[in-house]
């Protein structure tokens, strides 16, 4: 059952790391299943009860799945793997289309923004017990969140979406409750609910966002927690519009115990007005990150909810990192003040540049999503074909198996800096894609 792989370990502690390491290095595949409690308490001659105990600190920690009779296995995506393994290595030559990443060219420039920070600092030294948030950028993200229409409530500043997506599940969680995520959604966040000991249930999604049947099927089969992209969604490029906005906030509030978290990590690259869902329920949080307009390696996010839930934060924030840099909080309000990056241009860029590409796939019979952000959402009935053809072809594409659970498979292209010469090339290289190689006759 398990191969060459012994598990090892007479407490329960042990006998889960012995496990865990060996999903790690490989030892035990995703998907392999493990031998039933009673089984290997007697190969290791141990209670039973420490088994249980051990499988149940592994589910918990997202490393394993039970199924009931059908016993224990390793997660199809474990929590110590990740997603980001399902990639293509791009070999030297290969176009590579399948990163994510926005165009360098569009970044602003941040050595003016953190030199004038450092001079602050230098007059203005942040020291322990100062504040955690940077009034001029609570003011700064205060006002533009008003003016989208997003509740009022308290401001947190956290190292990226990823991290307050985190902070908010286990601020409100507790292992084995239920998150409704999207389907297909950001890998990262796929990994992310089953590392913290919570289930996922998968939410289907179109152009507009989350379907609200799914939503309403998973609120009403027990999820304690929905997560949604506002826009730019991650890997199909939706964006809630106004009518989903309505639609969604009618089904939420028919559960306002629900945590909802809405992730804006487009802002600054779309050009679609945010319909934020914030409100409907009782707990509730928006982030919105600025790594896509202004630099990955800027590790910051705005968070805002309501009372609790934004305490519950900032509290279990003191116990750790206890604040996000002031220096880096006040280089992007002078990146947001400033006028260094101008997004109706940025927005305007990455819209021509999906819009070229899902026009020429149209011309070409092939059908792609792709409403904001800057990615492509193309979906292909053998993700696996399509993706090793493409790459024989000379472009590397992100297998959709990275962002979906029970979707249809896909593939997503970023488009980011796509250079317009190159779009007919893709086109035509997606399209032979689509159309398997005839069989080979050897009679």
């Amino acid at each position: 059952m398990l191969g060459g792989y012994r598990i090892e370990g007479r407490r329960a502690a042990d006998i889960a790391a012995s496990v865990e390491r060996a999903v790690g290095s490989g030892g035990l595949e995703p998907g392999q299943l493990l031998p039933p409690m009673r089984e290997l308490a007697v190969e290791l001659g141990v209670n039973p009860n420490t088994v249980a105990a051990a499988y149940r600190v592994l589910r918990d920690r997202g490393v394993i799945e039970t199924a009931g009779r059908r016993g224990s296995r390793v997660r199809p995506a474990p929590a110590t793997t990740g997603r980001d393994h399902i990639r293509v290595d791009v070999p030297e030559g290969v176009r590579d289309v399948s990163n994510g990443n926005p165009d360098p060219a569009l970044l602003p420039p941040l050595a003016p923004a953190f030199a004038a920070a450092a001079a602050q600092g230098d007059r203005e030294p942040v020291l322990y017990g100062d504040v955690a948030v940077e009034p001029e950028l609570e003011r700064v993200a205060r006002d533009r969140l008003d003016a989208e229409g997003v509740p009022g409530g308290p401001l947190a500043v956290l190292s990226g979406a990823l991290d307050g997506v985190e902070r908010v599940l286990a601020a409100n969680l507790k292992p084995g409750d239920t998150v409704a995520v999207e389907d297909p959604g950001w890998g990262s966040v796929l990994d992310l609910v089953p590392a913290l000991g919570l289930r996922t249930a998968p939410v289907g999604v179109d152009d507009e966002g989350p379907l609200p049947d799914d939503v309403r099927r998973a609120l009403e089969g027990g999820a304690r927690a929905l997560i949604v992209t506002a826009r730019a969604q991650n890997p199909t490029g939706a964006a809630v519009s106004a009518p989903r906005a309505r639609t969604l906030r009618a089904v939420l509030r028919k559960h306002p115990d629900v945590l909802l978290i809405e992730d804006d990590h487009g802002h600054g690259i779309v050009d679609l007005p945010l319909h934020p869902l914030a409100g409907a329920t009782r707990h509730w949080a928006l982030v919105r990150s600025v790594a896509k307009a202004y630099g990955p390696d800027l590790r910051l996010a705005v968070l805002t909810g309501d009372g609790v839930t934004v305490d519950r934060v900032r509290g279990r924030q003191r116990l750790g990192p206890g604040w996000v840099s002031r220096l880096v909080q006040r280089a992007v309000v002078r990146l947001w003040e400033d006028g260094g990056l101008d997004t109706r241009a940025v927005a305007a860029a990455y819209g021509a540049r999906r819009d070229l590409l899902i026009g020429a796939l149209a011309q070409r019979g092939v059908v792609a999503h792709g409403r904001s952000g800057m990615n492509v959402w193309v979906p292909v009935p053998d993700e696996t074909g399509v993706v090793a053809r493409l790459l024989h072809a000379g472009w590397a594409v992100a297998p959709g198996a990275r962002f979906r659970m029970s979707a249809p498979p896909g593939i997503r292209i970023t488009v980011s800096d796509l250079g317009e010469e190159e779009t007919g090339r893709l086109a035509d290289a997606v399209a032979a894609a689509l159309v398997p190689a005839p069989a080979r006759s050897y009679v």
